[in-house]
């Protein structure tokens, strides 16, 4: 992930404007009921910023944008709600993060307070696949989900529809 990318996340964060509403209908045609229940909880910018990686998977693969894999771009951060982090604590998980390495942050889980937050931050991809096979979604949106942040030689998921999710993400 480069500094323009999470410079343009962190300005797009203060502002708290929803998608309108062409952009829910959208976003509800795609959804399962439960992925529509995660989608609710999540705050302005986080919606933002997950539609517009949406939109660039469904332009980067056309007909091959089945709803389970928009679905895994419209929720690919959604185990980030498991850290309840602020905009400020999420710089700060980030930097942490890539100053400990993950390893060491996902250690983090098992200790108390903002570090504890941190821990959780850092593995929103396994949290957030959880919460999406526990909505009922579709394996292949869970794996990819999952996979989504995950060295391309290590995944188990479609590499078109995995290199699509993760060039959209880093736009």
């Amino acid at each position: 992930m480069s500094l323009g990318h999470l410079v343009r996340r962190l300005l797009g964060s203060l502002s708290r404007r929803r998608p309108g509403e062409d952009d829910q209908a959208w976003v509800a045609a795609r959804l399962l009921v439960g992925e529509q229940e995660l989608w609710a909880r999540l705050g302005p910018a986080d919606q933002r910023h997950l539609l517009a990686v949406a939109r660039r998977v469904e332009a980067d693969l056309g007909p091959a944008a089945t709803r389970p894999v928009l679905a895994a771009a419209l929720l690919h951060d959604v185990g980030k709600l498991a850290s309840h982090l602020s905009t400020y604590g999420r710089v700060v998980a980030t930097l942490s993060i890539k100053a400990a390495g993950r390893d060491t942050a996902d250690a983090w889980t098992e200790t108390q307070g903002f570090t504890r937050r941190v821990g959780l931050y850092a593995q929103h991809e396994a949290l957030g696949a959880d919460m999406l096979a526990l909505a009922g979604s579709d394996p292949l949106t869970v794996a990819l989900v999952r996979e989504h942040a995950w060295d391309p030689s290590e995944r188990t998921t479609p590499a078109a529809p995995a290199d699509a999710l993760r060039r959209a993400d880093d736009a």
